[in-house]
């Protein structure tokens, strides 16, 4: 198999030359660096307008080129923006890029998201509700079947108890957590929508007041678990703003706990793999979003819930 090219300044440079017509007149063009957020694509910014995406891999570029319909889809339904696309296509032979406009504002990494901004997360996963599914998968776009709460609990306990003796978590909370709690969260059928399955703090844009502005990066959306995007919110800006959001677009208490206790087992897994070095996440990172996930809410008693949660979901 052939290795795949690995994309440098020099590479970017040229593309960046090639594409704009101001850096074309013998000026230098714009500054171009890359952004220091992760993600598997080697994305760089250009100048202060522009953001460059480049897939590493054909796969990745399979991804890219759906995204690019998806984006044209959901952008009608969502009350935030959606990065619009100034051109695309290969940087390298069967490896795309694509040259989007930059959206204004920070991250959730880097600004609180207000009760407004709580409002416009309401917004997105309403609109996300509301994307025809059938179309979404006619674009490519993979059905993912819901993950087993239990077996990702399971996974989580011995985890924590790790994490304890290294000092990081204190278990009990999780070991309050038992498996009949576990079965009655489990997924229910009928409930698959669109899901952007990968929010987290460096893929929401938020301005310095608050407000959401856009959702970045959708080359891992999915017909699937609504519980995976409210999970996604409790990592990003905590468990309190992620169930007002999920609850303010018509969410019941069981979809919303689903996703609080996705999100509290993933951190608890994903912090005890990077400290026995099985990941490579930023430790500060992770050990933030472990304090998000177990923010304690009022919509705690897993037993409180109504069998008729499930009417309330559809």
């Amino acid at each position: 198999m052939t290795q795949a090219p690995t994309p440098t300044a020099d590479t970017v440079r040229r593309l960046v030359r090639s594409l704009l017509k101001e850096s074309a007149t013998g000026t230098p063009g714009p500054d171009i660096r890359p952004v220091a957020a992760g993600g598997e694509h080697s994305t760089w910014w250009v100048g202060t307008r522009y953001v460059l995406r480049l897939a590493p891999d054909r796969e990745a570029a399979a991804r890219q080129r759906r995204e690019l319909r998806l984006r044209d889809l959901v952008r009608p339904h969502l009350p935030v923006a959606v990065p619009a696309g100034v051109t695309h296509g290969e940087w390298a032979p069967g490896l795309t890029y694509t040259l989007d406009t930059a959206i204004p504002g920070g991250t959730a990494e880097e600004h609180d998201v207000s009760a407004v901004g709580e409002a416009d997360l309401a917004g997105l996963l309403t609109g996300l509700r509301e994307v025809p599914v059938r179309q979404a998968e006619t674009l490519g776009v993979p059905r993912t079947p819901p993950r087993s709460l239990e077996a990702l609990r399971r996974m989580a306990v011995p985890a924590a108890e790790r994490l304890a003796v290294a000092d990081e978590f204190d278990p009990a909370p999780l070991l309050h957590f038992t498996s009949p709690g576990a079965a009655q969260l489990a997924a229910q059928a009928g409930t698959a929508v669109l899901v952007h399955h990968d929010l987290k703090g460096e893929h929401l844009v938020v301005s310095a007041d608050g407000r959401v502005r856009g959702v970045l990066d959708w080359t891992e959306a999915a017909v699937g678990d609504p519980a995976e995007d409210i999970a996604g919110l409790a990592l990003a800006v905590g468990s309190g703003a992620a169930v007002r959001a999920a609850t303010l677009a018509g969410y019941g208490a069981r979809p919303c706990l689903r996703g609080l206790w996705l999100a509290r087992c993933d951190t608890v897994i994903r912090l005890a793999d990077r400290l026995e070095g099985r990941d490579d996440s930023p430790l500060p990172l992770l050990r933030t979003q472990l304090r998000r996930a177990w923010e304690a809410i009022l919509l705690e008693r897993v037993s409180d819930l109504r069998e008729d949660d499930a009417d309330e979901e559809t």
